[in-house]
Parts: C-alpha cells; sequence; structure tokens
C-alpha cells in the first residue's frame, strides 16, 4: 500500500466516502434567552460554541443531549426545561485540514440532532472545571454573537439552529 495520496483518490473523494458522527448539541438558554457559549479548551482563543459531543451505543439523543450538557457544563437535568428540538439531522463537513486528524480519521463530519433548553437555575451551577473540561471560560451571548464566534465550518449550522429556535431567542 503507498502513502495515502498516490493510490488514486483524494483526500476530497475519500471523505465522500465517510461516514457522518452521530451527535447532540444543546443551545442552552436562560431567561432573558441569551445563549451559552463556551470557549474551547483545546482551540483558537476566539474558538466559541454550545455543548455538544457523540452519542454513545444505545444512547438516544435526548439522553445524549442531556449527559454532554452535564459533561461539558456541570448543569443536571433539574435544572433545565426542553423547549424544543431541530427535526431531522443538521450536518457539517470537516474542513481538509482537520480531515483524517480528528475522531480517528474514521468521519467526514458530524449530523447532529440540536435539542434547546432553558437553564433554570443560578449561573453559579455551571460549573465548566468537569473531569474532562472543554471550555476555558464560558458566557451569556446573543445569537448575532454566537454566530460570529463559532469557527467557519460550523457557522451553517449554527445559522439553521438559530433560525428553528428564534421564537425564544433575546
Amino acid at each position: 500500500m503507498g502513502p495515502p495520496f498516490f493510490d488514486g483518490m483524494t483526500m476530497t473523494d475519500k471523505a465522500a466516502n465517510l461516514p457522518y458522527r452521530p451527535c447532540v448539541g444543546v443551545m442552552l438558554i436562560n431567561a432573558e434567552g441569551l445563549i451559552f457559549a463556551g470557549r474551547r479548551i483545546d482551540g483558537a482563543p476566539e474558538a466559541w460554541q454550545m455543548p455538544q459531543g457523540g452519542i454513545d451505543e444505545g444512547e438516544k439523543p435526548g439522553q445524549a443531549a442531556l449527559r454532554e450538557l452535564w459533561e461539558e457544563t456541570g448543569v443536571t437535568a433539574d435544572l433545565v426545561e426542553k423547549l424544543g428540538k431541530v427535526h431531522g439531522w443538521v450536518k457539517y463537513d470537516l474542513p481538509p485540514e482537520l480531515l483524517g486528524k480528528v475522531w480517528g480519521g474514521k468521519y467526514r463530519g458530524q449530523k447532529q440532532k440540536w435539542f434547546l433548553y432553558r437553564f433554570n437555575g443560578q449561573d453559579d451551577q455551571i460549573q465548566i472545571a468537569t473531569e474532562h473540561p472543554e471550555f476555558a471560560e464560558w458566557k451569556w451571548i446573543s445569537a448575532d454573537e454566537m454566530l460570529a464566534a463559532i469557527v467557519p465550518f460550523k457557522r451553517a449550522v449554527y445559522e439553521e439552529v438559530i433560525r428553528s429556535f428564534r421564537a425564544w431567542l433575546a
């Protein structure tokens, strides 16, 4: 077997044959309709996003959403109220520079089920210093600020999620 770029397939061709990683995303809003945004601990200084992550084997998307929310923010199910979800999957492809590098090179991107929850707790109940922290800091921001802060390859997903949940946002 020769080097990967000399076997007749481009990286784009290979990516087209890879599946999407099944994931969930959580838009957590406060009483004012502002969105929880966390700055990634492993990313660029301005790489902010909402909680998201993979769906474990045998797990339902709604269960995964609450688990990911807890794992990334310390927010437990009793502190939130489910307001809605995006129907169907929302997908994004990884940019070429990340293909083959993340998730063991097994996926071309993610397909996500998005859920909207209202946070009914106090800000001091949000604890991002979890066992496996994903965020270095967090803040409440508007939808426009969220769109400006997300990495470009996820922007279309965030636009769709914000459009779906617009009625609840500040």
